[in-house]
């Protein structure tokens, strides 16, 4: 099960009552999430520096240093989306996890 499915599965759970995760369940999962999150930043952050520096080595009408440069950019579209996309889920996680801890105080 991925990060992605863990969040889905703790989001789609009751947020109180029978079947409701326990809180702890629930930060464990945030926490994971986060150290995902991070862990995307890092792999974009790489894919920037190396279109800087095929960008800057990018001369007269080498194909394959062209054909490089469309791939990262693919690949960073990707994981900007993907990034978003696990921003959200983690949002909504978080926003349940402050009902839980108001519920329980």
């Amino acid at each position: 099960m991925t990060i992605y499915d863990e969040i889905r599965h703790l989001l789609a759970a009751p947020a109180t009552g029978p079947g409701a995760p326990a809180l702890a369940a629930i930060e464990h999962t945030l926490t994971a999430g986060y150290a995902e999150a991070l862990a995307l930043e890092a792999e974009r952050w790489r894919i920037e520096r190396r279109v800087g520096k095929v960008a800057a080595l990018l001369g007269g009408g080498e194909t394959a240093r062209a054909d490089e440069l469309a791939g990262l950019g693919r690949r960073l579209s990707a994981m900007d989306r993907e990034l978003t996309g696990l921003r959200e889920l983690l949002e909504e996680l978080r926003d349940r996890a402050a009902a839980v801890r108001a519920a329980a105080a």
